[in-house]
């Protein structure tokens, strides 16, 4: 009961039990289920000892045997006491529950996980008095950190996220061996052209490696998406795009990487990190791009312990009150400093430049220069993340003087430089010198080109793989641009599926 965390209303207990007594389970139970309703039933002789249960034990009744009729001698007590108990009742969380150390990279990333995929869950810290109990019942050392334990009482110790997934309900398997239209990467292009896909009679597949939406579904709040006066967050247009997706029959692995596309005319062989593969007649990469790593000393080894890529409303829980630091000059970075406001009144956006005027919406310049708890330090980069475990201070450096200062830090939010997420094809198709996928007319004569037409807009060097959104070279990097591309590249696929 208790590894299932199912609430205990009473427990109705007779005294003479082999092997153990009645008051002895009571006894056991204090601990587990405090404000379980506790009944004795007990015969003449041992009246005396359920008068002491009632101190010793919490015993709120005893009933004496024989109880019989029920209806007199029996209901009338139980239905007071759980009366009683219901009054002042409240349901206990009923979800994952995940145990490990506080500023642990793997409990960190596996809560990251659950919170982008939105599992819902508890954290127990591994200080909290319930965690050592919960640890002694299934066997737990601290070596297996973290543990993940469902409500049908069954635990993962130190999970992969894989695992974690496949028991929390996710799929992380193709369930068909071939598929029309494989899209990788399921960021706002990629929801988008699975649900157009999908929609227009496409059997869909769409492979995610760690959760729906994206960069973008890390973004607090997109104010400038069509049809959204007030804005929307990133988790909530995420959500509901894969709603639509899967109304239409989209099939979603996540999580899921693709390791390698192996090119078999007409064909495309996809072949995934655990060893799978599918048949695709076409493919749309909408891989996405990721944060540029901060190379500061320190950052690397606090990553998780105060040190963020992106932000979360775990994560920025973690750190109410707390002097909060961002760095980044874009837009998103402009709208996580506004959405950490509500958990701290310190918010500092630390930028290289001297103004946000060239990199930021005027929007959210002009809701960062009027909210008192953000304040902007220019001509400033972080030269050292300094902590013991977790982030303690930040080293700043003036970028024109060189002078550092060092300052006090809860957290350091980056936001920093774009890297396309394309190593997973870039042997088989066209890429820029910066990694991102290069498609239609801005491709040369493409080798192994064999089909007598040009490249379809949005078509890479091979043909029927195509790219859309963030990772496609020439992309305009905003929301709607990407859902606009992943929707539109569908139209072509149609072009090039009516050629095979």
């Amino acid at each position: 009961l208790t590894l299932r965390d199912d609430a205990v209303a009473l427990l109705l207990v007779d005294q003479r039990m082999p092997q153990v007594t009645g008051i002895d389970v009571l006894r056991e139970s204090m601990e587990l289920f405090p404000s379980a309703k506790r009944t004795l039933l007990t015969a003449y002789a041992d009246t005396e000892a359920a008068i002491r249960a009632i101190n010793d034990v919490g015993l709120d009744h005893y009933i004496m045997k024989p109880w019989d009729p029920p209806e007199e001698a029996l209901y009338p007590i139980l239905d007071d006491l759980l009366d009683d108990w219901a009054a002042g009742y409240r349901p206990t969380f009923e979800g994952i529950r995940v145990i490990g150390e506080h500023w642990s990279r793997e409990t960190h990333e596996l809560k990251d996980f659950l919170t982008r995929n939105q599992i819902p869950y508890r954290s127990i810290d591994l200080a909290d008095e319930s965690a050592a109990g919960l640890m002694d019942q299934i066997g737990a050392e601290v070596s297996d950190l973290p543990v993940a334990l469902f409500p049908d009482g069954h635990s993962l110790l130190h999970p992969t996220l894989p695992e974690l997934a496949e028991k929390a309900g996710l799929k992380t398997h193709a369930s068909a061996p071939a598929y029309d239209l494989v899209v990788i990467g399921a960021g706002p292009s990629g929801l988008a052209a699975s649900v157009y896909g999908a929609s227009e009679g496409l059997n869909t597949l769409l492979i995610e490696e760690e959760a729906p939406g994206g960069q973008a579904g890390q973004s607090s709040r997109i104010e400038n998406y069509l049809g959204f006066p007030k804005g929307i967050s990133g988790a909530d247009l995420a959500r509901r795009a894969v709603a639509q997706a899967i109304r239409f029959g989209v099939e979603l692995l996540v999580p899921a990487s693709v390791e390698r596309i192996e090119r078999k005319d007409p064909f495309r062989i996809v072949h995934l990190t655990d060893g799978s593969q599918v048949t695709a007649k076409a493919v749309v990469a909408t891989s996405g791009v990721a944060y540029s790593r901060l190379r500061a000393e320190g950052t690397e080894a606090l990553t998780g312990a105060g040190v963020y890529y992106g932000t979360s409303r775990t994560d920025a829980m973690e750190h109410q009150g707390q002097e909060v630091y961002v760095v980044g000059g874009g837009n998103s970075a402009g709208q996580a400093s506004l959405f950490l406001t509500g958990f701290t009144e310190s918010v500092t956006i630390l930028i290289r430049r001297d103004s946000l005027d060239a990199t930021m919406s005027r929007y959210l310049i002009d809701a960062i220069e009027a909210h008192d708890a953000v304040s902007v330090m220019p001509n400033t980069q972080v030269a050292e993340a300094r902590g013991d475990g977790h982030l303690e201070s930040l080293v700043l450096a003036d970028t024109k003087t060189a002078k550092t200062l060092e300052v006090e830090a809860g957290a350091l939010f980056i936001f920093i430089g774009q890297t396309a997420r394309s190593e997973w094809i870039s042997d088989i198709v066209e890429v820029d010198n910066r990694g991102f996928i290069v498609t239609g007319n801005d491709l040369g004569p493409a080798k192994g080109w064999n089909v007598e037409r040009d490249p379809l807009p949005f078509e890479t060097s091979v043909p029927g793989i195509f790219a859309a959104g963030d990772v496609r070279h020439g992309s305009i990097k905003r929301v709607a641009g990407a859902t606009g591309e992943g929707a539109s590249a569908i139209r072509f696929v149609h072009e090039h599926l009516a050629e095979l």
